[in-house]
C-alpha cells in the first residue's frame, strides 16, 4: 500500500470528496437540471421550460459547471441555425440511482421537515 502525499491529496479541487461533490451538486439547480436530463437529451430553451423559475443567466452557468465535472454532455450539430443538446454523461447516469433516492426522501419527508421549522419559529 502506498502513502499518499500532500500533493496527491491536493490534486483534487477539494481533499474532502463530500464537501467537494456536494458543494457542486448541492446547489438550487444542479438537479433539477440532472433529473430533467434523466430521459432524454434536451436543448437550452426546453431546459429552461422544463425548470421554469431559472434566469437563462443561471441555466448556462449551471450547465457550464456540470458539464466541465463530467456529469453532462453538451453537442454542438452543424446546421443553420446552430442545434446545440444537453444530454447526461456517463458519470450524470451513474448519479441517477441516489439522486433519485434523495429526491425520493424529500418528497416523503418534506411535511414533516416543514413541520419541524414551524415548531421552530
Amino acid at each position: 500500500m502506498t502513502k499518499t502525499t500532500r500533493s496527491e491529496l491536493f490534486e483534487f479541487d477539494h481533499p474532502c470528496p463530500i464537501r467537494d461533490v456536494l458543494d457542486r451538486i448541492g446547489d438550487q439547480w444542479s438537479l433539477l437540471i440532472l433529473k430533467s436530463l434523466e430521459h432524454n437529451a434536451m436543448r437550452f430553451n426546453s431546459l429552461h421550460r422544463e425548470i421554469g423559475d431559472i434566469s437563462r443567466q443561471m441555466l448556462s452557468r449551471t450547465l457550464k459547471r456540470l458539464e466541465k465535472d463530467g456529469y453532462i454532455t453538451r453537442t454542438v450539430y452543424a446546421q443553420v441555425p446552430a442545434r446545440v443538446e444537453y444530454a447526461l454523461a456517463e458519470l450524470g447516469i451513474s448519479f441517477l440511482k441516489p439522486m433519485n433516492t434523495l429526491i425520493q426522501w424529500a418528497d416523503e419527508n418534506h411535511q414533516a421537515i416543514c413541520r419541524a421549522r414551524k415548531r421552530q419559529n
